[in-house]
């Protein structure tokens, strides 16, 4: 894609739109840049080297005049009066994993899902690094893909959400990952229906040597991927039967792959990632890394190492028989449902920040059967006590270090406090990071 002498209007100033600038200015372009923030805006000029950098603070009149593509950060929505003018102008409109994609060099292989996505990404990205290949390993994970351009990368493993997957056309991994499917960001999208047409188009470019893989206990899942045009490898609790079978399951404490007349097994007794659903991210991994090349004892010594990453059941402390649980990315009700799961110990849990648009009700068993008692903060907690308030002890404080120092006095040795807030973290925090980051320090402070 060429980009010597085209102007590109960058829609909101985070992580995501500096390396989109960088990348561009890099390319001989010229950027524009509209933000509703105005320290990102000021400290705009000093960003970028001393390079061009046009600023402008008007109407879409003037931001998209000369405008050859616009490209919005992952948080600005596609309803935004500038893209919808854009569109109305036919002025291209891409995603930063679309310009990335029409950039690379190397080849890509792409994680998607409700949940797990980032513990998936990090273990398949490491596993393929550890079969001697330089892997790039970002997206949604953190670092942009877009990083990656003019890179000597071999490959690049990313995590890609909803929102990037909003506005691409030409986007294309040659293994593909769907996880699973559940309620979230409905809010955004608007529909169930819609959350995942927007996921499926992760594979729709992809040609019939391409990888999906899927989850086959995943009723969505299962539907969204049967029109699609790659090669499909499933991966489910159930055995697969049949010689031919491209499939990973779970026999007792083994992990079984079947692929090209071949069958591998795993140990998975000893991996270090807590919870059922964290072994169907572990098959998830391991069938594209197979895919991929990987030999088998290098994913055997990556699943024995790997630990997880921060705010994904992550102990932060254990004090006087109470150990406490970093759970900050379990943003939606799935997600909370497969954490509380995860243990049988009881627990106290902490829940709240900003809905998402889902429905609570389905956190009713598990909270009822898990939870002995239910601490909500921040602007959702009215709603989830409505939903969840009858079904075991509540309390409701205005923020999260108020959650921290009730569950300190109330827990007892051999319980457990999660914070596993089914919302997201705006209310009170930048995102799920600082809000971890936060309770780290709540709990340290005990």
């Amino acid at each position: 894609m060429n980009l010597t002498g085209k102007t590109v209007l960058i829609i909101g100033l985070g992580r995501t739109g500096e390396s989109v600038a960088r990348c561009v200015l890099a390319h001989g372009g010229h950027i524009r840049i509209a933000d509703s923030h105005a320290d990102a805006v000021a400290g705009a000029h000093t960003q970028f080297d001393g390079q061009p950098v046009e600023i402008r603070s008007d109407d879409a009149d003037g931001l998209l005049c000369g405008v050859h593509l616009v490209i919005p950060s992952p948080g600005v929505p596609a309803t935004h009066p500038l893209l919808r003018e854009a569109v109305r102008r036919r002025i291209a409109v891409q995603s930063e994993i679309e310009l990335a994609y029409r950039l690379l060099t190397c080849p890509v292989v792409a994680v998607t899902g409700t949940n797990g996505k980032s513990t998936t990404t990090a273990l398949l990205g490491e596993m393929i690094q550890q079969s001697g290949q330089e892997t790039f390993i970002g997206g949604n994970l953190g670092t942009p893909l877009i990083d990656a351009v003019e890179t000597s990368h071999a490959v690049a493993v990313a995590e890609i959400s909803s929102f990037q997957l909003e506005w691409v056309e030409q986007f294309r991994p040659e293994i593909g990952v769907f996880l699973n499917l559940s309620e979230d960001h409905l809010d955004r999208h608007g529909s169930f229906e819609q959350y995942g047409q927007t996921k499926q188009r992760l594979f729709a470019q992809q040609r019939r040597s391409d990888w999906v893989v899927m989850n086959r206990d995943d009723a969505s899942v299962q539907a969204l991927c049967h029109v699609l045009p790659g090669r499909r490898f499933s991966f489910g609790w159930t055995p697969v039967t049949g010689d031919k079978s491209e499939a990973a399951w779970v026999e007792a404490e083994t992990l079984v792959l079947r692929h090209a007349d071949r069958e591998m097994r795993y140990a998975i007794n000893d991996i270090q990632l807590r919870g059922r659903h964290n072994i169907a991210n572990v098959m998830a991994a391991v069938s594209a890394a197979t895919l991929w090349g990987v030999p088998p004892a290098i994913i055997q010594t990556v699943l024995a190492s790997f630990t997880g990453l921060p705010h994904r059941l992550e102990l932060v402390a254990e004090k006087n028989g109470v150990a406490y649980i970093n759970d900050s990315k379990g943003t939606n009700i799935d997600a909370v449902v497969q954490s509380l799961n995860s243990f049988s110990e009881p627990v106290i849990l902490l829940a709240g920040g900003v809905e998402k648009g889902g429905d609570y009700r389905p956190l009713r068993k598990v909270v009822q059967t898990k939870v002995k008692k239910l601490i909500l903060f921040g602007q959702a907690q009215h709603s989830l006590c409505t939903a969840l308030g009858q079904d075991t002890e509540t309390l409701l404080v205005d923020a999260l270090d108020e959650a921290v120092q009730a569950a300190h006095r109330r827990a007892r040795a051999g319980d457990i406090v999660l914070l596993s807030p089914a919302c997201a973290s705006f209310d009170q925090f930048r995102n799920y990071a600082h809000r971890g980051e936060a309770f780290r320090s709540y709990v340290e402070a005990l």
